[in-house]
């Protein structure tokens, strides 16, 4: 009894809705006893004498596809719309027309067009990646500092964004090396001389030593009215006794004595203008005496590296190749990177280091680096249960 139980199809509530879509255009078949889905939706039926028949189940295309043919008038050319798009085709099944079928020429039409996107796709890809390119070639351009040579080949791509980065960092908070670097331990009211020695004096017992340290020791030296004359005749007890906690400060004491002699016999009581001289002082090596050379003499002779800017390059990806000694790291980093920057790097990497990337525990978190940076270890501490 259930089957004889006439259902609600598609083309019965179409049929009672009335004009319920506005096609395109509707195709007019000559006289047939037979009409589509389609034909029905619109302002209603055409009055027809005879009884008509309506597919629940098959509409226009799916006979079609499925191999009848259909009948050619001399009405208008139906337009394809978005509803009337053919069913796509099912992995290894042929579809093909019956003889002596012809497609629709709505269908013709969309073939072709779609054919002709796909030719032109990827000119158009292309075109628009070459705009692309071209808006953003000057903004890039416009990051790069107009002293630094664009065509550098550096070891880290992204090496520019980094140093803009730290200058960013360093400007925001002061670093020990801001204001008890060795630049800052000369008596600004001692002659150019007396100055140049104390610089030199300075950058002597700043090695393996904090910034802090130093300065204190400094203050301590120009109590007793720091000059080479002074500093001859004071006995090396009491020179050990003022320079303590400097780190080897027996050495250094040591060092500081024949240092001074030197100075006082072969410089008339100045300190050498030159790298190779400075160099063959007692206690003085190459990242001294290119950093004394640049705050005593103002002349820029290479990069002063420091266990900060050693360990930073590393960090950062700046050098062909890791390096254990700070003199390769200079001769890595003179070998790429503009001399214009010498004098800047050693500064802003001793306070980075200072204060963010630090030995031991370095501060990934709140780096600016820290997405592009190749060292970076961003650790998330886990909030305490209770603890807002």
């Amino acid at each position: 009894m259930a089957k004889n139980v006439k259902k609600l199809t598609l083309a019965s509530k179409l049929a009672k809705q009335g004009a319920v879509i506005q096609p395109t255009a509707i195709i007019k078949r000559a006289t047939s006893s037979v009409r589509d889905i389609e034909d029905l939706v619109g302002g209603g039926a055409a009055p027809s004498t005879g009884p008509l028949y309506f597919s629940p189940i098959q509409t226009r295309k799916q006979r079609l596809l499925n191999g009848e043919t259909i009948k050619k008038t001399a009405t208008k050319e139906e337009v394809l719309i978005a509803a009337r798009v053919p069913q796509k085709k099912k992995r290894n099944q042929q579809v093909s027309l019956a003889a002596g079928a012809e497609e629709e020429p709505a269908i013709q039409k969309e073939a072709a067009v779609k054919k002709e996107v796909d030719e032109q796709k990827p000119e158009v890809q292309k075109d628009l990646k070459s705009e692309t390119m071209k808006q953003l070639k000057p903004e890039i351009k416009q990051e790069i500092d107009p002293l630094v040579n664009e065509d550098v080949a550096s070891p880290q791509s992204l090496w520019y964004r980094q140093l803009e980065n730290i200058r960013s960092m360093r400007s925001l908070s002061a670093a020990p090396v801001d204001t008890m670097g060795c630049h800052q331990c000369a008596d600004p009211k001692a002659d150019g001389k007396t100055q140049r020695f104390q610089k030199l004096v300075a950058l002597m017992l700043s090695s393996q030593t904090k910034d802090q340290t130093t300065f204190e020791a400094m203050n301590r030296l120009k109590a007793r009215t720091l000059t080479p004359n002074s500093l001859k005749d004071m006995p090396v007890g009491e020179l050990e006794t003022l320079l303590h906690p400097v780190s080897f400060y027996k050495n250094k004491a040591k060092y500081l004595k024949q240092t001074t002699q030197i100075l006082i016999d072969k410089y008339d009581a100045d300190i050498p203008d030159n790298v190779k001289e400075l160099v063959a002082l007692p206690g003085v090596g190459p990242k001294m005496a290119h950093i004394c050379m640049a705050v005593a003499w103002d002349k820029l002779t290479g990069i002063g590296v420091d266990v900060h800017v050693h360990r930073i390059s590393n960090r950062l990806g700046w050098l062909p190749r890791p390096t254990k000694e700070p003199e390769h790291t200079r001769v890595g980093l003179e070998s790429w990177l503009p001399s214009t920057l010498w004098a800047e790097v050693n500064h802003l990497f001793v306070g980075f280091g200072q204060t963010i990337c630090t030995p031991l525990k370095p501060n990934c978190g709140q780096c600016l680096n820290k997405d592009i940076c190749p060292s970076a270890k961003v650790v998330v501490t886990p909030t305490k249960k209770g603890v807002r």
